[in-house]
C-alpha cells in the first residue's frame, strides 16, 4: 500500500476522532487529506477497505462504547457527544451494531457471554457450507481468546452469519456457513487475564485479521482461509460487536475439561 496514501487517510482519520460530534462532510475529509473528493472517497475505500462515511460512524459508536463503560455520562449525553442529535437514533444504531442496547453493554461492563449468529431464512434452506482455515497470532508468547466470524461488511459489527471461538491459534473451522458474500473477520484478546472484567474493552489489546470477501456455495468446503492476527492499527475499522466475556469463556473451558476427565 503507498504510503502517502495511508498517511492522508490518517490525518483524516485523526480529524474523525478529534470531531465525533461534528458534522463532518467528504469535503472536510478530502481537504485534510489534500486530494479531490472523488480521489479521497477512492482511496480511504482502498486503505480501510469501508468508506469514510462507514468508518466515522464506526468510530462514533466504538466512541460511546468507550463513554458507556469509563463515564457515568447519560445515554442521551453520550449520544450528543458521538454526534447524535437523536438519542433514539444512537440507541437503534448502537443495538444494531454492538448487538447489545447500551443500557445492557453498560450493566455487562462492555463484554456478552455469547455472540449469536444472524442470517435469513431463505439462506438458511438446504445444505450449508464449511470454511476451513489456520489463524496465527499476533504475539507468540500469548495465550489468546480468539472470535472468527462471517459478516456482509468489513466492519465487524452485528451478527455473523457464522462464527466461531477458538481458544488457541492453529486450525479453525466456521460451520453451518450460508451461500454468500462474506467478510472472514477475527479479533483476539488475551486470555491470561480473566479476572480483569474490562480487559476486552480495550483496542490496544485487541488483535484483527480480515480476509475476503469469500465466495461461498451451497454444500461445499472452502479450505485454505488463512489469517494472520495483528495487533490493531489505526486504518483498521473499529471492532463494534460486543467482545466475548473472557471470565465466562475460562470457566466453560474449566468446566468442560472436567466434565471430559469424568
Amino acid at each position: 500500500m503507498d504510503s502517502s496514501a495511508e498517511k492522508a487517510v490518517e490525518r483524516v482519520i485523526t480529524l474523525m476522532r478529534n470531531n465525533l460530534d461534528e458534522q463532518l462532510t467528504i469535503d472536510d475529509m478530502a481537504r485534510v487529506a489534500m486530494f479531490s473528493k472523488f480521489h479521497f472517497s477512492r482511496m480511504f475505500q482502498r486503505v480501510t477497505g469501508v468508506s469514510p462515511g462507514r468508518f466515522l460512524s464506526a468510530l462514533r459508536l466504538q466512541k460511546a462504547k468507550h463513554l458507556l463503560v469509563s463515564t457515568s455520562f447519560n445515554i442521551a449525553d453520550i449520544s450528543l457527544r458521538v454526534g447524535y442529535t437523536s438519542v433514539g437514533t444512537f440507541s437503534t444504531r448502537f443495538t444494531r451494531s454492538v448487538g447489545l442496547s447500551p443500557t445492557t453493554y453498560r450493566r455487562q461492563l462492555g463484554v456478552t457471554e455469547q455472540i449469536r449468529t444472524g442470517m435469513s431464512p431463505y439462506a438458511a434452506e438446504g445444505p450449508l457450507s464449511t470454511v476451513r482455515g489456520i489463524v496465527r497470532p499476533a504475539v507468540r508468547e500469548r495465550r489468546d481468546l480468539i472470535f472468527a466470524g462471517l459478516f456482509r461488511d468489513r466492519i465487524p459489527e452485528g451478527r455473523p452469519v457464522a462464527c466461531a471461538v477458538i481458544e488457541q491459534p492453529g486450525p479453525y473451522l466456521l460451520e453451518k456457513v450460508p451461500p454468500g458474500m462474506w467478510h472472514l473477520l477475527m479479533h483476539s484478546v488475551p486470555a491470561d487475564r480473566p479476572d480483569h472484567p474490562l480487559q476486552a474493552v480495550d483496542d490496544r489489546d485487541v488483535a484483527v485479521a480480515t480476509l475476503g470477501p469469500i465466495a461461498i456455495r451451497r454444500n461445499v468446503v472452502v479450505e485454505g482461509a488463512d489469517v494472520q492476527l495483528k495487533p490493531m492499527r489505526a486504518l483498521d475499522p473499529p471492532v463494534l460487536m460486543a467482545l466475548l466475556d473472557i471470565r465466562t469463556a475460562a470457566r466453560k473451558r474449566v468446566a468442560h475439561r472436567a466434565a471430559a476427565a469424568r
